[in-house]
């Protein structure tokens, strides 16, 4: 059997200029792996080697490293890693990271070959970088042009379940997302994760339960949180003086000394409180998550309990701040099949046996903080004898 967890990697050109980062991205990652002792771990990580291809992909190489030689990891003796390097390749070019990592408690984990259509026995650690494309092990590709790329991956012991990282479009513009409701940028990632599952399901060589977990780039419906957030305020609206293009919003409230509450430009959503979305984990605002409704019928996923994953501050010393730059979203998401949330074990004894949270509170790991999903499944699930395992899922 097996187990799934999902945390993400962000801003890598930027970690890799911080030592302290780094070890914060490892040092959390590896605590997660202590708790839970899981026996067989899924990552998930998107913009591998950041922004700056250029400048940072030659330091991912020695942070691989590092990961798969810790002493935490010394009890998984197989491991299966896939980056996307390749950045010249603009065509092709994903910047899409996968590791995966099997306990050496856990026996018969058979890997489906793609082109041989038929699974393998998984033995040994194998890296794979560059364009990915010599691999016959997993499905790497890049959406049409207004997409934003997928990965496939998929494992058998007695249950077969596939794994997807996936990266979709963001907000351009804290402007045009509050225009409309909901957005422009919410309608395209609804196209986006609407492609990949029906390649999932339609196209698949046998239809089997799935995870999906990556930077989905979910937003709160921007406008309908700006209109509660600032229901009491005024709204100035500022232009360019050559163009007459709205460039700011500037809402105030009625009294108070016309107390600025919030300003909005193209990149910046700056309200006085930030406490609001912190405070009982930003609860209040699930309300105005609401992108993941659309696929109800297609896709579970677990409470959310933690807070927003996107953006925090990229200041070391500011571990719990979020910049001013985006409106905090849930982003970093673990999603599944409705047949994938019935291998999941549940006990009535245990609320713990599944957990879904965020890793690294407290400590500075980028803009995105990664979020996994710890749970236990089993081989032959719905067969009269199940062998239990734990997994885990990181985004």
């Amino acid at each position: 059997a097996a187990g799934a967890a999902a945390a993400g990697a962000r801003g890598w050109e930027l970690l890799y200029k911080d030592p302290e980062r780094v070890a914060n991205v490892r040092l959390s990652l590896l605590q997660v792996v202590h708790t839970h002792k899981p026996h067989f771990m899924a990552l998930h990580c998107q913009e591998f080697g950041g922004k700056n291809y250029e400048a940072s992909m030659s330091h991912v190489d020695k942070f691989v490293k590092e990961l798969l030689s810790s002493d935490a990891m010394k009890d998984y003796n197989r491991a299966r890693v896939y980056l996307d390097e390749n950045y010249k390749s603009q065509e092709h070019f994903t910047a899409l990271g996968s590791f995966y990592f099997l306990h050496e408690s856990l026996k018969n984990i058979y890997q489906f070959d793609f082109k041989a259509k038929k699974y393998k026995k998984v033995t040994g650690k194998e890296i794979y970088s560059d364009t990915l494309e010599s691999t016959p092990m997993l499905e790497k590709e890049k959406f049409p042009q207004d997409y934003f790329p997928e990965c496939f991956f998929s494992l058998f012991c007695h249950s077969a379940f596939d794994l997807v990282n996936i990266h979709l479009f963001h907000d351009a513009s804290n402007l045009i997302a509050w225009e409309t409701s909901p957005s422009v940028y919410s309608g395209i990632r609804h196209k986006a994760l609407g492609y990949v599952l029906d390649r999932i399901i339609d196209q698949r060589f046998e239809k089997v339960s799935y995870f999906v977990f990556g930077d989905f780039n979910f937003r709160l419906d921007a406008k309908a949180v700006v209109e509660t957030l600032c229901a009491k305020a005024t709204m100035q609206t500022i232009r360019a003086a050559d163009t007459n293009e709205v460039v700011k919003l500037i809402f105030r409230e009625s009294d108070n000394d016309r107390k600025v509450m919030l300003q909005l430009e193209k990149k910046l959503f700056d309200y006085f409180n930030q406490d609001v979305f912190r405070d009982n984990n930003g609860t209040a605002l699930l309300e105005f998550d609401r992108e993941l409704s659309v696929f109800k019928d297609r896709l579970y996923e677990l409470d959310i309990s933690f807070p927003p994953s996107y953006p925090y501050s990229e200041d070391s010393s500011q571990g719990k701040q979020y910049m001013n730059t985006r409106c905090p979203a849930w982003c970093d998401r673990i999603l599944m099949s409705h047949s994938a949330k019935e291998l999941i074990l549940k006990s009535e004894n245990d609320e713990k046996i599944v957990i879904y949270d965020h890793i690294g509170p407290n400590v500075c790991m980028g803009d995105h903080k990664p979020v996994f999903l710890s749970f236990r499944i089993a081989a032959g699930a719905g067969k009269p004898i199940a062998n239990v395992h734990k997994c885990c899922v990181v985004q």
